[in-house]
């Protein structure tokens, strides 16, 4: 695995090296060791799997808070996206500024979105799987969202919106005075 900084505190690209012979493939997906080196420091609490059908669709953009703050991995099994994070992060160098790497299930790279950020993807392609590796369980009372139209991010969608959750579309946008995800133990934010 070789991780490769990219424009955001504490996001990564991870590449994978993946080996192929008259049997087929293999690719190690996972190596705590290894990833540690891309700010993987807390264990692997869920695991997740996606499939969205259509070329075009949206989700997210998604984020838990406090002590449920996450760090996610995520690996393309299948098609195509465009993946998305966003800095939400108080006192940040990037705050409110969004990166989008393209994940494809043929180039074996996996990427690592840092706790305070926003994640959201859209599909390149039809039936897209996804794998994510969560570093603290889904925890409803600390899950947040921003709309993936908010103003203030004017993230460029590459393809037109095909396809969203009725719960995505009705994410707030930030509000004007919003100064960013605090870490666990002090004031809470708002939108």
């Amino acid at each position: 695995m070789r991780c490769e900084a990219l424009s955001l505190p504490g996001l990564y690209m991870v590449h994978l090296a993946e080996r192929r012979d008259e049997r087929g493939a293999f690719t190690r997906l996972f190596c705590a060791e290894a990833l540690q080196a891309a700010g993987v420091s807390k264990p692997i609490a869920q695991l997740n799997h996606s499939c969205t059908r259509l070329q075009g669709t949206v989700r997210g953009l998604h984020f838990q808070t406090g002590t449920a703050a996450e760090t996610k991995v995520i690996r393309c099994l299948r098609g195509a996206v465009w993946d998305v994070a966003v800095d939400l992060r108080a006192n940040s160098p990037t705050f409110l500024q969004w990166q989008a790497v393209a994940l494809r299930a043929d180039e074996p790279a996996l990427v690592v979105i840092p706790e305070g950020c926003a994640h959201g993807f859209q599909t390149l392609s039809d039936d897209v799987e996804l794998l994510y590796a969560h570093t603290a369980p889904y925890t409803p009372g600390a899950e947040g969202g921003v709309h993936i139209l908010d103003e203030r991010l004017n993230i460029r969608w590459p393809l037109p919106v095909v396809c969203q959750s009725e719960r995505d579309q009705l994410l707030p946008r930030l509000a004007a005075d919003f100064t960013g995800l605090l870490q666990a133990g002090e004031q809470p934010f708002h939108f």
